[in-house]
């Protein structure tokens, strides 16, 4: 059974027991006032963390994302809650637009801000005493779900016990194996992307790293399609002397020899008008990739419910917090339609 609670996450948490959640999967605010959004003028505080941590299982992992500008208090916070940092993973792509304030006259051509290609995920761990293969046997959290989150098939690896299939292999004699001839892949890394021209000419092998699109409108509008349309400003540059909208790759629509670039806005109606949908495929893989079998995913920042769908789709039961009435509605329409692809029964408490 998943729940999504309608509130202030931090209440919502103080209700929830100790070390009740294997996973934490999340898409914060980045504390950078986005779109005037009142809910993005602060990254997350300490005291949310803290609830996570308590809630969490011992070795359990917190998968956060952040904005390249205050990554950095994103995990300080984070850390001083206390978790222990593990990594930081960073998920690219070749679409973003450049928030830049563009200056002219004679500093045509400076402006404020580089073109957005990425965003780093803090990856943290709730401490433990024991050892990692102690710690999985008890709680089943500690480790990293290797196996499947693999690319390609390139790498024959030992087989596991069912029971711990898919999590890397621990070097204290508590879990063994024997041989087995599965071809798996690639050992995954701390990399993603969106599989765009822009990003494989700088990467190569897109086959290397786990990749997928960004959110498309069936995966934003999943589920949503009797809800009213709501609209969305678009901002993006056009030249003002052309008419054609500025294309941040080569072979931009724009021929001019001197583009005067201009801002210009497009209104654009959706049923599913949050701001920072991630892709579903995305968010599957992060839950996959720290959540055991059966687990439960917890995202305190829900959103539209990119995390629950892809909490879902994978076999776990999911936990939402959202303080917003209109997206709580799009994120139970949208898990819905994803639970429905998954098996053909879901409930919300």
């Amino acid at each position: 059974m998943h729940e999504l609670h309608h509130g202030n996450c931090l209440d919502i948490l103080r209700t929830m027991p100790d070390c009740s959640i294997d996973a934490v999967v999340t898409d914060p605010p980045y504390g950078l006032s986005f779109m005037g959004k009142k809910w993005d003028y602060d990254v997350p505080s300490t005291e949310i963390w803290a609830e996570c941590l308590r809630v969490l299982k011992p070795g359990g992992y917190l998968l956060a994302f952040a904005g390249t500008r205050t990554q950095h208090r994103m995990a300080v916070r984070i850390e001083d809650a206390g978790f222990e940092i593990r990594d930081m993973l960073a998920w690219m792509y070749g679409s973003g637009f450049p928030k830049s304030h563009n200056l002219d006259g004679e500093h045509q051509g400076w402006g404020t801000a580089l073109k957005p290609a990425m965003e780093p995920i803090t990856m943290a761990r709730k401490p433990f005493k024991a050892t990692v293969a102690q710690n999985v046997q008890e709680w089943g959290t500690g480790a990293i779900n290797i196996d499947g989150c693999r690319i390609g098939e390139e790498e024959i690896i030992q087989h596991r016990p069912k029971e711990w299939r898919g999590f890397h292999k621990l070097q204290d004699g508590e879990i063994s194996g024997y041989e087995d001839s599965s071809t798996i892949g690639r050992w995954p890394a701390n990399v993603m992307h969106d599989g765009s021209a822009q990003i494989l000419q700088g990467m190569g092998e897109a086959a290397r790293f786990f990749y997928t699109p960004k959110a498309c409108k069936d995966d934003r509008d999943d589920g949503c399609e009797m809800m009213d349309a709501r609209g969305r400003t678009f901002a993006f540059q056009r030249c003002s002397i052309c008419g054609k909208q500025k294309v941040n790759v080569p072979g931009s629509a724009c021929q001019c020899i001197y583009p005067q670039w201009v801002d210009a806005f497009e209104y654009s109606p959706r049923q599913n008008f949050h701001p920072t949908v991630k892709p579903t495929d995305l968010m599957r893989y992060l839950c996959r990739m720290v959540t055991p079998t059966g687990g439960i995913v917890l995202d305190p920042f829900t959103g539209s419910g990119s995390t629950g769908r892809g909490a879902v789709l994978e076999g776990f039961r999911f936990i939402g917090c959202e303080m917003d009435a209109d997206y709580i509605e799009i994120a139970k329409a949208r898990i819905l339609a994803a639970e429905k692809a998954y098996q053909p029964c879901l409930t919300f408490d």
